[in-house]
């Protein structure tokens, strides 16, 4: 088919289950600020907004031939950036409250010897984590989560800009969770990795 015919959605659904690179870059072209912009409006992030409306679109081209699209192309789409947001929105929260459900304080509940033991092997678990991070990583991070400072003032006390501070959080993150998967599916805690 021709580069220059302007395509409906549902010739290019055709197209792009038969691997046609040219409807998937018409899909693209076509949606993607709109997508963006519905993104960003949710999240007001454009990081954000940019990194969800990218993967989507890997994940689209990569499904490309699994795709049921019943309806519009745009009610597809526009429903699935949906399902996107309310993911890293749950994420943020997951992310944010992260070391806060894990170090909760057992001191306060009633445990039975097992649980002590077990709260006691995840706190040293999560203390041998973040001792392997990077030191300038660990002070953030620490700073961050233990001493529940904002990034602006780990900004401020370290001399380093707010970017940079919110990137060594993602890389800690990141790493806690590559690291610690393990004990967090024996423990229950699973759902946190999702």
């Amino acid at each position: 088919m021709s580069n220059q015919h302007n395509h409906t959605d549902e010739e290019l659904i055709v197209m792009l289950r038969e691997n046609e690179v040219v409807a998937f870059r018409k899909i693209y072209t076509k949606y993607w600020y709109e997508l963006y912009v519905m993104t960003n409006k949710r999240l007001r992030s454009k990081e954000a907004a940019e990194e969800i409306i990218q993967n989507f679109f890997t994940t689209f081209w990569i499904n490309r031939e699994k795709i049921n699209i019943k309806g519009s192309l745009k009610a597809y789409l526009h429903s699935a950036i949906r399902y996107s947001i309310i993911d890293y929105m749950a994420k943020e929260a997951t992310r944010n409250n992260y070391l806060e459900l894990l170090s909760f304080s057992y001191q306060e509940a009633t445990n039975t010897t097992e649980e002590t033991i077990f709260i006691n092997e995840l706190e040293k678990g999560i203390n041998g984590v973040i001792s392997k991070l990077p030191a300038k990583c660990r002070k953030v991070f620490e700073l961050s989560r233990k001493e529940h400072k904002s990034n602006k003032e780990i900004a401020e006390l370290l001399g380093l800009s707010e970017k940079t501070v919110e990137n060594h959080i993602t890389n800690a993150l990141k790493y806690f969770r590559a690291h610690y998967k393990v004990i967090l599916i024996a423990s229950g805690f699973a759902w946190l990795l999702r």
